[in-house]
């Protein structure tokens, strides 16, 4: 399939292909365009014209189109049908994971509208069942739809069975074995189905070795898992051990992407998650939270200048580097944060305790400092600045450097052992303390010393 580059004026002439309704002419375009690339077309056309153009596509086209629309951008397009034709045309045509997600973005009674549609009575309760999980939780993320096949039955019984459930499948990784009660088993892959005789039975060629989650685990530890055994789907089973579904790889992929760009935002000052076409107030709230911290740090740091302001006037020179010293501490804290932040995030702290931790933070820092510090001790001694002054700086900085590369790795620590993200510590939270931690440390030692 070709591959189109999106260019204002291709777009301009297919909305005028749109608003002269020549679908003939459209067609065509159409069919050589992927799912993406039309979603993003239809992004830029009202409601009327995106209805008209998606109205053009095959169903299973069609619904690829609406899941790469952003969520706002889909809500505003599914304005244009009623509850029953997005049960029909959309719902009843996607995968259950998929489906479930989308029902997720409804209010509750519109969601339940749409379920009472739905034309397999047998799907539409098994989309309910999926609702009762959290988002990001493995039950949320998982889709029901998979291949099973029972531990005594032989390899043709096997064979036929799979034939007949991957009608439901859109991607076939992994054949899973289960018993009488769907208590999950082992799995066996489809090459030692294929080689296998006819009569041999299943029970002789499974893996009882495999990996699973349970429906209520944190799509997190979900993430973790997948990535730590390399696996492309990851069966999902109840308290009782029952196979209830699967995950695939681009499930989790979708998942670590969002997380990825929560925890961006909150270690940008933003605490809520926003897209750039939300609403000005929603955009607003969003931000306004650590704005607002930032400016009682302000305020506080004022307030620790004004406390040495006697410093200040006897000793102007050290108003030049209250920003070095500053920015030196805030900068070490944000990157010992980011480092503990990410090892949290990706379970490679998992077996380091704290006290360990911040031994090797401090000896880093300390290497950092030495270093940050000497070339301020030259600049000083070449720029004649003052060698008292110099003396000052060098040390505020090495402690400033220290002391928040330690409260770096400390408070994601902490924050993550109270359930809390820690990636609130990144960013705005640290950047504000450390400001405050460096100045006070750099007038205390300009006190002590001149």
């Amino acid at each position: 399939m070709e591959k189109f580059q999106i260019t204002k004026e291709f777009s301009e002439d297919i909305l005028s292909l749109i608003q002269e309704r020549r679908g003939d002419e459209l067609v065509p375009v159409l069919n050589r365009l992927h799912a993406p690339d039309i979603a993003e077309l239809i992004e830029d056309y009202d409601l009327e014209e995106a209805v008209y153009l998606t109205s053009l596509l095959e169903t299973p086209k069609k619904v690829e189109v609406l899941a790469e629309l952003e969520p706002e951008a889909r809500q505003n397009y599914l304005d244009g049908f009623n509850s029953e034709q997005i049960a029909v045309d959309f719902i009843s045509n996607m995968d259950s994971d998929d489906a479930a997600d989308l029902l997720n973005e409804f209010e509750p009674e519109r969601t339940s509208e749409i379920l009472s549609k739905m034309p397999d009575h047998a799907y539409s309760m098994s989309l309910a069942t999926l609702l009762r999980y959290p988002e990001d939780a493995a039950g949320g993320l998982m889709a029901s739809e998979l291949i099973k096949v029972n531990i005594n039955w032989d390899v043709a019984q096997c064979t036929a069975e799979i034939r007949k459930q991957a009608e439901e499948v859109s991607k076939v990784f992994t054949v899973y074995v289960v018993d009488d009660d769907d208590i999950l088993l082992g799995i066996v892959s489809l090459k030692k189905i294929i080689l296998a005789k006819a009569n041999s039975r299943v029970s002789e060629i499974y893996e009882s070795n495999f990996v699973s989650e349970n429906v209520y685990a944190p799509g997190e530890k979900v993430a973790s898992t997948m990535n730590k055994y390399d696996l492309v789907s990851l069966p999902i089973v109840d308290a009782l051990g029952r196979l209830v579904g699967r995950i695939t790889i681009d499930d989790v992929m979708d998942f670590v992407k969002e997380e990825a760009d929560k925890d961006y935002q909150l270690l940008s000052g933003i605490s809520e998650n926003v897209e750039v076409s939300d609403r000005i107030w929603v955009l607003s709230r969003a931000r306004l939270p650590w704005l607002i911290i930032g400016l009682f740090g302000g305020v506080m740091s004022s307030l620790v200048i004004g406390g040495f302001e006697g410093e200040i006037s006897r000793n102007v020179s050290l108003a030049f580097f209250m920003p070095l010293v500053m920015a030196m501490g805030g900068n070490a804290g944000v990157q010992s944060s980011a480092i503990v932040v990410q090892g949290l995030a990706n379970n490679t702290l998992g077996h380091i305790t704290i006290l360990p931790r911040l031994g090797k933070e401090f000896m880093v820092a300390l290497i950092n400092a030495l270093v940050c510090a000497s070339i301020v001790l030259i600049y000083g001694l070449v720029s004649k600045v003052g060698y008292d002054i110099t003396i000052v700086v060098c040390i505020s900085m090495l402690s400033a450097i220290i002391f928040a590369s330690l409260m770096g790795s400390l408070i994601p620590i902490m924050l993550n052992t109270f359930g809390i993200d820690p990636a609130l510590a990144t960013g705005p939270f640290i950047t504000t303390s450390n400001d405050l931690l460096g100045l006070f440390i750099y007038f205390f030692t300009g006190h002590a010393i001149l």
